[in-house]
């Protein structure tokens, strides 16, 4: 109980800390923030990762019944998905499909140059 109560206020900590980044900044939702703060001072071992370990494993395999709100959300605005539907599935397919594409290009473009490739043939080919 101990080590539970202690990640509740690392994790709380954090969170106020993002609150306060993104009331200062606003660049970026305060929970990312809060992640960022938290991750930081994981690192830094101002939280000791071995307290905090348990319980965060914990909070990973029951995660599933923090998502429930947004599966509700959908649920409540169901006559928008409705209305929309058509929309939503082109713009998701077409963003991911813009998405791998745009990728695939850059990693050719940058990561696979003639360097990589003549380092990966096997000289007996040649």
């Amino acid at each position: 109980m101990k080590n539970v109560l202690y990640t509740i206020f690392a994790i709380s900590i954090c969170l106020m800390l993002g609150k306060l980044a993104n009331y200062l900044l606003a660049a970026l939702p305060a929970s990312l923030y809060g992640m960022i703060i938290y991750a930081l001072f994981l690192q830094l071992n101002w939280f000791s990762p071995d307290k905090i370990t348990k319980t965060n494993q914990w909070f990973i395999k029951h995660m599933g019944v923090c998502l429930v709100p947004a599966g509700m959300g959908i649920i409540n605005h169901f006559q928008l998905i409705q209305q929309h539907g058509i929309a939503l599935v082109v713009i998701i397919f077409s963003s991911t499909f813009i998405l791998l594409t745009v990728i695939g290009y850059l990693s050719e473009r940058y990561l696979i140059t003639p360097d990589n490739i003549k380092s990966k043939t096997p000289t007996g080919s040649r």
